[in-house]
């Protein structure tokens, strides 16, 4: 099983290349960014889980330029967005964003997607929260037109657009590897439809449900298709019960600390994760 961590990085915090570096130093396979551009005043709590909302929500960095200082300072790193709310994104810029910084990490882009849960968020982005489940897969089915054609278009119902040129293509064939996000009902058929991987958070995966994601896919036509869990906490009853049930990659959560307690914090991850290396 492979170990990544996932940092909740605001302009409070480590500097992304400082920490990618002592990511990689240590051992770690992977490093995710979320993202929200912005929080809207009236949305005070999480909905799934009535958790507050902290100031950290407004002050994080862009993901994408994060994961370019992050792709400077390092070497083998795998850099990720975990997840991309590719509902606030149009299309075809996105899939230069994605395309460019594949093309200059040389291929080392994991682009963790999902749909998103701030309604407020996606309303300020003109998108309708009813409708942004079809947006999100149409808009992901756009970008791989874009990644893969050279004269790519693309028709759908809520997207649209005529033949365009669009270069850089992404480095990795045919395009970076799609983690998608959530565990709702219809979760498990997005990652078969249109993802490469699923990305469950902890509090959501169950052993069960990565078994029916199998079934899913052999029925589809698919090969096993990977999971790796999202906001791990970093613990021994965690990793192992990732290792119980399969799980390919297990991404410990780290919140937006100072270098020196972030450093701190990923020595003991380290710890941890070297304890199952090989597993």
């Amino acid at each position: 099983m492979k170990f990544g961590v996932n940092v909740f990085l605001t302009d409070n915090a480590i500097n992304p290349a400082a920490l990618a570096r002592a990511v990689e130093e240590r051992g770690f396979e992977s490093l995710f960014f979320p993202e929200h551009t912005h929080i809207p005043l009236k949305r005070r709590s999480i909905p799934s889980t009535g958790t507050p909302l902290t100031e950290d929500y407004a002050h994080m960095l862009d993901p994408f330029v994060a994961i370019m200082a992050a792709a400077a300072a390092t070497e083998r790193l795998r850099l990720a967005t975990g997840i991309c709310l590719v509902i606030q994104h149009d299309p075809i810029t996105l899939a230069k964003t994605v395309a460019s910084v594949d093309f200059l990490s040389k291929g080392r882009l994991l682009f963790g997607v999902g749909a998103g849960w701030n309604e407020e968020e996606m309303e300020n982005h003109g998108t309708d929260p009813t409708k942004r489940f079809r947006l999100m897969r149409e808009r992901i089915e756009a970008m791989k037109a874009i990644w893969t054609q050279d004269e790519a278009s693309y028709q759908g119902k809520v997207v649209r657009f005529d033949p365009i040129w669009s270069w850089p293509k992404p480095v990795q064939k045919p395009h970076p590897p799609i983690l998608v996000g959530g565990a709702g009902p219809h979760a498990l058929k997005r990652v078969v439809d249109f993802g490469d991987e699923w990305l469950p958070t902890a509090r959501e995966f169950k052993a069960e449900r990565i078994a029916e994601l199998q079934e899913m896919a052999a029925r589809a036509g698919r090969g096993r298709i990977p999971v790796s869990v999202f906001a791990a906490p970093p613990n021994e009853e965690a990793v192992t019960s990732c290792l119980a049930a399969g799980v390919d990659r297990c991404i410990f959560r780290m919140g937006g600390l100072p270098e020196a307690e972030a450093i701190r914090t990923l020595d003991d991850y380290a710890k941890l994760a070297a304890a199952y290396a090989g597993a």
